[in-house]
């Protein structure tokens, strides 16, 4: 098929993008590679092989934790060790429950991966379907009507390693209070990988971009969407904002779902009160001292449940937010020179409110402070070498419209929330739909599934056309 890529960046990625700071490329979405299996089925099935094209080195480290109130517990990709350090963290009983926990999780993703993960449209009636009778215990184990933080409570005893598990609900801009246990999943799919990218997660997109270009694919980069053209009641091609026109058999939109209308969108919109947590980042080169960084580090508060109230609830940031520091030049990826200044982003959860109450300059100030405050506290000393590049919920609005910034489309809540997503279809013949904002979800992993459960469902629409070799073009459209 003949494939053009429209992207309003200058760059590929989206969510995956680099900002510029003092010199230095600094990745300033998404920090975590994960279910390596996707990408490699997508580069097999194009002939060719991942390691070829991107260097991936496995993180014996998986993340490092502080409390202000005291205690460090670092998690690894080998459970016995992750066991062992949570023995001396917490104690024995503490150890075993978190085994029974990795064991259990285990089972929830073998339940999910194929039924749920990697089926284009999944609801409860095909689950129990794909499942059979005798796999309906197995679907009860997943604990769709529990929330995460509730079953949490069934294997840790000590806040802290709730506090720590609870915070796999952010992976997909979720409260702990509020998605549901099956979210457990999570720490199956980092103790089955988690690999660090050689020059940053942003090679992803640009290796997909190269595999995509050695196919025939074309990438226009600022060359953004102003709106779906529609004749006869069908999608046949997009209008771009400079007045170009370009005609198509079929488009694959990979915007949030919001910014389509209400005639192009499987479902209604992401209401306000539905969206996903959004955040505050500062990307920025600086020196640290004391408290000594892994890639991925979390510094957390006391209050876990305030936080999530705070922003789902009275739609502000909380007194002390969690913070996430992923320290680029760490780990295994290493290039980190002690004494110089690395390559940090901080980030904290907020509200998606960025289309509505935009953060002024005071405001940023005092978080900054709250947030390198709590870091302080936990034994880190942060030192800007030169000034940070802030993004607040209305910066990621604007990116990415229709969101008021919220970076994981709509909050996965409530027992239904896992299929509350669009699938791969639009409301209109001819649209087709990927992103996080749709199944199976947000996250690199499974933004790139999404944009495979389009491709098969537009070629087993297309079927007939194909066989009559009529080529079809396929924009790609950005938000």
């Amino acid at each position: 098929m003949e494939v053009i890529v429209c992207e309003r960046a200058a760059a590929p990625g989206g969510k995956m993008r680099q900002v510029a700071v003092g010199g230095a490329a600094i990745d300033a979405g998404p920090t975590v590679f994960t279910m390596r299996w996707i990408f490699e089925g997508l580069f097999n099935d194009a002939g060719e092989q991942l390691d070829d094209r991107l260097g991936l080195m496995p993180a014996e480290t998986l993340a490092r934790h502080a409390w202000r109130e005291g205690g460090r517990l670092d998690l690894f990709a080998d459970i016995t060790r992750s066991a062992d350090a949570i023995g001396a963290f917490s104690g024995p009983a503490a150890a075993s429950a978190y085994l029974a926990f990795c064991k259990q999780s285990r089972a929830i993703y073998r339940t999910l991966a194929g039924p749920f993960i990697a089926s284009e449209r999944p609801s409860p009636a095909s689950l129990v379907a794909s499942l059979g009778v005798g796999g309906l215990p197995d679907l009860w184990r997943t604990m769709p009507m529990r929330t995460l933080w509730s079953a949490l409570g069934d294997h840790f005893q000590d806040p802290r390693l709730r506090q720590l598990f609870g915070r796999y609900a952010t992976y997909v801009g979720a409260s702990p209070w509020a998605a549901p246990a099956t979210l457990m999943l999570i720490a199956h799919v980092e103790q089955d990988g988690v690999w660090l990218v050689k020059g940053g997660i942003h090679q992803v997109a640009r290796a997909v971009q190269s595999l995509a270009e050695r196919h025939g694919a074309q990438f226009r980069f600022g060359a953004e969407m102003r709106h779906m053209v529609v004749e006869h009641g069908r999608v046949v091609g997009i209008q771009l904002t400079n007045g170009e026109r370009l005609n198509a058999d079929a488009v694959v939109f990979n915007g949030d779902i919001s910014a389509l209308t209400a005639r192009e969108r499987p479902a209604p919109a992401t209401a306000p009160r539905d969206r996903s947590l959004s955040a505050v980042t500062w990307c920025l080169s600086a020196r640290t001292e004391g408290f000594e960084l892994a890639h991925h580090n979390v510094f957390f508060a006391e209050d876990y449940a305030r936080e999530f109230d705070s922003v789902f609830r009275r739609r502000e940031i909380t007194a002390a937010p969690t913070v996430y520091i992923c320290a680029q030049d760490r780990g295994e990826a290493g290039a980190f020179v002690p004494g110089t200044p690395e390559r940090l982003l901080a980030l904290i959860n907020a509200p998606a409110e960025g289309d509505r109450a935009p953060l002024d300059e005071a405001a940023i100030a005092d978080l900054s402070e709250r947030a390198f405050g709590l870091v302080r506290a936990c034994g880190l000393n942060v030192r800007a070498a030169s000034d940070p590049v802030v993004t607040t919920p209305s910066g990621f609005n604007a990116l990415f419209p229709a969101t008021g910034g919220a970076l994981y489309g709509r909050a996965n809540h409530g027992m239904m929330g896992s299929f509350a997503r669009a699938g791969s279809r639009g409301r209109l013949p001819g649209l087709y739909l990927a992103g996080g904002s749709v199944h199976p979800g947000p996250g690199v992993p499974m933004a790139t599934m999404s944009g495979r459960l389009a491709a098969a469902r537009l070629l087993a629409d297309f079927g007939a056309a194909r066989h009559r070799n009529r080529p079809i073009r396929l924009p790609v459209g950005s938000s």
